[in-house]
C-alpha cells in the first residue's frame, strides 16, 4: 500500500473527483478526513470506505470565509492529528461572459476556488515543512491554460491556482514539501452532467474521444501523494485525454 500510515485531508470530497481520490487514498492504506458541506454524503463516503477496510472521517465544513477554515483546522487537529497529504479540490464552476458576472458569483468562486486552498495551505504547509516532509496537491483546470470566453472568472481562479503550485513548491519544496496540481480533463461526475451534451462536444476534439471518470484522476492523486512522486514539484499533471496537447 503506497499510502500506508499516512493521514490525507481531501476538500470537496462527498462527490465526484473528490470522493474517488478519497476512496483511492483510503484503498491504498491512508486514514482520510472527508471535508465537504453536506453531511449525509460525507457520511456516505465515510461508508463506503470502511465497508471495503479503509479508515476515514467526515467533517462538515463551508470553506468560503477564513474563520470556517479556522474552525476546520481546530476539529482537525483535536480529532484527526497532522496531516501528511492535504487535496484542495473543492471548487464551483459557473460559466458566464464577463459582462454577466456579478460580483455575488465573483467572490464565490475566488472563494472556493482560491481563498480556500491558500489559507488551509497556509496552515499546513507549514507544519509539513517543520517535520520534514508533506505533500500538496491542487485541482485545477484546463480552463487555466487556455482562454475562453464564458470560462474568464473560473479559468483566472483556477490559474491562481496553478501559479500558487509553483510558488508553494518554491517555498516549501527545499523543506521536504511536494507540491504539485492535477487539470482534469472532461470528467463524468454528479456536477457535469447537467452539461453533457456540451461535454460530448468537447470529447470530439480530444484524442482520447472520451470522457474521464473520475478514478482516473484519483490514480494521479495516488501518484502524487506517495513516495513514487517524490522528485516532483511545482507541476501540473494534465488528465485530461490529451486537451492541452492539441489546436483544434
Amino acid at each position: 500500500m503506497r499510502l500506508q500510515g499516512k493521514k490525507a485531508l481531501i476538500t470537496g470530497a462527498t462527490s465526484g473527483i473528490g470522493q474517488a481520490i478519497a476512496e483511492a487514498f483510503a484503498r491504498e492504506g491512508a486514514y482520510v478526513a472527508v471535508v465537504g458541506r453536506n453531511e449525509q454524503r460525507g457520511k456516505q463516503v465515510v461508508e463506503t470506505i470502511k465497508i471495503v477496510g479503509g479508515s476515514a472521517v467526515f467533517f462538515a465544513a463551508e470553506l468560503t470565509a477564513k474563520t470556517d477554515i479556522d474552525r476546520l483546522m481546530k476539529a482537525v487537529d483535536e480529532t484527526f492529528g497532522p496531516v501528511d497529504i492535504l487535496v484542495n479540490n473543492a471548487g464551483i464552476f459557473p460559466s458566464g461572459l464577463t459582462t454577466q458576472i456579478d460580483e455575488a458569483t465573483f467572490d464565490a468562486v475566488i472563494a472556493t476556488n482560491l481563498k480556500a486552498p491558500f489559507f488551509l495551505s497556509a496552515i499546513l504547509l507549514p507544519q509539513m515543512a517543520k517535520r520534514g516532509s508533506g505533500k500538496v496537491i491542487n485541482i485545477t483546470s484546463g480552463a487555466a491554460f487556455v482562454g475562453s470566453p464564458p470560462m474568464a472568472l473560473y479559468g483566472s481562479s483556477k490559474a491562481a491556482l496553478t501559479l500558487l503550485t509553483k510558488a508553494w513548491a518554491a517555498e516549501f519544496g527545499p523543506n521536504g514539501v511536494n507540491v504539485n496540481a492535477i487539470s482534469p480533463g472532461p470528467t463524468s461526475t454528479p456536477g457535469t452532467m447537467d452539461g453533457k451534451e456540451s461535454l460530448e462536444q468537447v470529447v470530439q476534439t480530444l484524442p482520447a474521444r472520451r470522457i474521464a471518470q473520475a478514478t482516473e484522476i484519483a490514480g494521479a492523486a495516488v501518484y502524487l501523494a506517495s513516495d513514487e512522486a517524490s522528485y516532483v514539484h511545482g507541476t501540473t499533471i494534465a488528465v485530461d485525454g490529451g486537451g492541452l496537447a492539441v489546436v483544434v
